[in-house]
This record gives C-alpha cells, structure tokens and sequence, in this order.
C-alpha cells in the first residue's frame, strides 16, 4: 500500500497567504486543542492570530491562562514574541454577536425596539442554526476588519460539524419563507388600506397561528419581522460574502479526528461535503496517536515470554528442561528433597558424604523437633523474590501485548481512511500522558502537529 501524503503544517501556517484556518470534525477529538496549538505555534513563528472557538468549554481561556473568553478578542501572555508575533483568543457570544449587527444596521429606535423583543431574545439566544450563522458573521466581521494576519476558527461540535457552511441557505430559506412573507405583508401594503385588502386570508392564518403559539407571541413575532425588515437583505448578502471567502484561496480547511472507526467515517464524510461545497482542504490531524519505543518486540513474542514466566513447562526453552529454573518437574522430588535432608546420600556427588541443610536441624536429630518446612525447602514458595519479579515481568509483557494489538488496530483504521481518500495529506500527533492545561502543553502539540512523530520522544533526546 502507497504511503499516506504527509501534511506539513509550518509551510502552511508561514505562507502569508493563508488567511483563515478552519478545525473541524466530531466531538471529542481535540479540534479546540487542535486550534489553540497551530494558533500559538503560527503567533510564535511571527504571525499575529487571533483563535476564534465556538466550543462553550472553557478548555481554551485555561490553556491559555485567561481567566475567561469572551467576544472580545484577548491578548495572550507568555507567548514569545520574539519573531514579532502575537497570539489573541475569543469564545463566540452567540447573544451578543446578533446583538452588534442590530446594533451597526439599525437605527437607534428601531434597534432599541429589536432588542427589547421578546422573539428577538428568544432567537438570538438559542433559535437552532443561529449559532451557526451567528459563527459565520463573526468571522466575516474578523477578517473585514484586516488586523490579523491569521484567523484560526474551532467549529461547534455536532453530528454535522459543518452546520455552519449551511447557514447562509438555510437563512435563505427562513427570510425567503411563507410565513415571513405573510407575517411582512401588512407592514408591506401599509395602515388599514392593507389590513382591509388581507383581512379575510390574515384573519385565518392568524387565528390558526394565534391558537398554537398565543397571541401575545404571534405579536411580538410580527413586530419582529416589521423591524427587521430593512436588515434582511443585509444578512443574506453578508452570509454570501462569508461563504464565499471561506471557498478563497486563502482559507485552509482542517479536518481533526482520532485513529478511530466512528471517528474516521466521520472525518470521511466532512472530507466529502468539503468537497461538494469546493471548500479548500488541506488535510486531515490524527489526533492522539499511540506509540511505543519498544515495537520490534510484536505482541506474540510478548505474550509468550509472558506465559514462559507464568508457566515454564508450555513453552519450550533453549537449555532444555535441565536449564529451567524453579521446574515443577524437579521441584519436590525425592531427588532434590533427600539431600537437603541427609537421607540419601547416592544424591549427592561420588565420594562425598551427605550434608545436613544448614539451615535447619535434620528432623530425625534426638531432641528436635518436627521443622513443619522439613522436605518442602525445594519448592519456591510463590512470594519469593524471583516469583515476584517474574509476575511482574509477565504484566509487563501483557501490557505491552496489548499495547501493539492498540498500534496495529490504529494503523489499520488509517491505512483504511487514506486507501479511500488517496489524496488526502495526513499528519499525526502522538498521544500525550495527560490533558493540555497550559501554553507548554500547547506548545508541545503544535511541535507534534508539525512533525508527524506519532511514536513517543527519547527521553535522553
């Protein structure tokens, strides 16, 4: 099988041409980590970058040692700056996003009116789709505002993780709708003359709709969409724009997911939408790849010496059954019990006399008495020293087993997902021993990102 295409982050993090960088994939495979990394290492070789996360977890400020995010971008310290870079993060406020648009396309009053609306809090608080859209404005309002060299955007976490891509249609959609055009008509015609002209079809749909949502609600909904009339075409034609930038040559796509069956067909599936909607894809991270620094010993050879060290007689030794140690087959014997014991002296060598155990009195000596460990001492009791180590050993062996049986299930889900998508560049970050709390953390994945070691370093490196 052709080897994957490697994906070489710092090329495309340099090239002052890339403007935007948009992680994207399924919950749980570290995009908001994945984001903050190439933010940091992006800042540190020289770049100003601002990390916009639609995450609600606070993972990100914490990182990054901000008490909290907001929808202000936050300078970052600790970065270095010495290639005269700058690192700056924000969570989207969802509220407050809608809330600045009415704010900048609307006059005073009738933005007043907008705000106090109750639809309007209702929707601007958790209306499905709008933190999509509300995403997509923000970086239309990020990038207009052309004061960062590179926007790093960590999409919501869902099923279909690029919801956001379908904002502007499904906006489209909902302004275009039968319900606003109807809700708009009275507004639209004017005064009575209007109310007169659609009294009759007005009247039933109000009722209709009066009787499933009440009618103080079809009110404020009306005055809603009377309101916000005039800033409609507004939003359609800003979504256009965003979605239009996001298909530039400038924008970079990165798909994030583990080495993982779900998660892989779910990073199949994102490679493909992006396809569809000719969104720029620069490749996929495989997050939290395992390694070992001990993988020329295969998981048979492991298990075996294990079972070697459990149990000698199921695995044939070098030396024959003469060089194994501790051998039931000779362990307790009349052979080996009677010399200790000074009964038997044909045991011992030619010409030698038997010697009594000097570590116990032989049983038959007058006045002694019955040593209970008399004629047992050949048997190794399993607490000794040498049994310890060899069941240690033997767990060690397992977990090692077990960890190559984790290597090669993971090589086989990737080489799986780049035999599908051939062209598809691929870089991996070896897994780390703990969760990223802090800006070396960081620092440490985007090294990672860049050089496509999945297995673990050299301490003595």
């Amino acid at each position: 099988m052709a080897p994957a295409r490697v994906l070489d982050v710092d090329p495309l993090l340099d090239d002052p041409q890339t403007r935007i960088v948009v992680c994207c994939g399924s919950g749980g495979v570290g995009k908001t980590t994945t984001a903050a990394a190439l933010g940091l290492r992006a800042a540190e070789r020289g770049r100003k970058v601002v990390v916009l996360t639609i995450d609600p977890a606070r993972r990100l400020a914490q990182s990054m040692g901000i008490d909290s995010l907001d929808n202000t971008p936050r300078r970052v310290k600790g970065v270095d700056d010495s290639a005269g870079g700058e690192l700056h993060a924000m969570m989207l406020d969802m509220k407050r996003t809608f809330d600045e648009i009415v704010e900048a396309h609307a006059d005073p009053d009738r933005a007043a009116a907008i705000l106090g609306n109750p639809f309007y809090q209702s929707l601007s608080a958790g209306f499905a789709g709008t933190q999509e859209y509300m995403a997509m404005e923000k970086l239309g309002q990020l990038r207009g505002r052309d004061e960062w060299d590179l926007i790093v955007v960590d999409t919501p976490p869902s099923r279909s993780a690029l919801d956001f891509l379908d904002a502007p249609k499904r906006l489209g959609s909902f302004l275009d709708g039968k319900l606003i055009r109807v809700l708009l008509a009275p507004a639209k015609v004017g005064g009575r003359a209007g109310m007169k002209f659609l009294n009759v079809g007005m009247s039933m749909m109000t009722g209709v709709l009066g009787k499933v949502l009440g009618g103080q609600f079809l009110k404020d909904v009306q005055t809603f969409v009377a309101a916000m009339d005039s800033m409609f075409g507004g939003f359609r034609t800003r979504a256009d724009a965003t979605y239009k930038l996001l298909q530039a040559p400038g924008t970079a796509f990165l798909v994030v997911a583990a080495p993982e069956r779900d998660a892989l067909r779910e990073a199949a599936y994102f490679v493909q939408r992006l396809a569809a909607e000719d969104m720029p894809l620069a490749g996929l991270v495989l997050n939290r790849v395992h390694g070992s620094g001990a993988d020329r010993l295969s998981a048979e050879r492991a298990i075996a010496a294990a079972e070697n060290l459990e149990d000698p007689r199921i695995v044939d030794q070098g030396d024959g059954k003469a060089g194994v140690r501790n051998s039931p087959d000779t362990q307790g014997s009349s052979e080996s019990a009677e010399p200790e014991s000074g009964a038997a002296p044909d045991a011992t060598a030619p010409g030698s006399a038997p010697t009594p155990s000097p570590e116990a009195p032989s049983p038959t000596a007058p006045g002694t008495p019955a040593d209970p460990s008399a004629g047992t001492q050949a048997t190794a009791p399993d607490d000794t020293p040498e049994r310890s180590v060899d069941g240690l050993a033997a767990g060690l062996l397992r977990l090692h087993a077990e960890r190559m049986h984790l290597l090669a299930r993971e090589q086989r889900t990737r080489d799986r997902f780049t035999a599908r998508n051939p062209e598809v560049a691929v870089t991996e970050v070896a897994a780390l021993p703990g969760d990223v709390h802090d800006l070396a953390g960081l620092r440490d994945v985007g090294a990672r990102l860049a050089t496509d070691r999945p297995e673990l370093p050299d301490p003595g490196a």
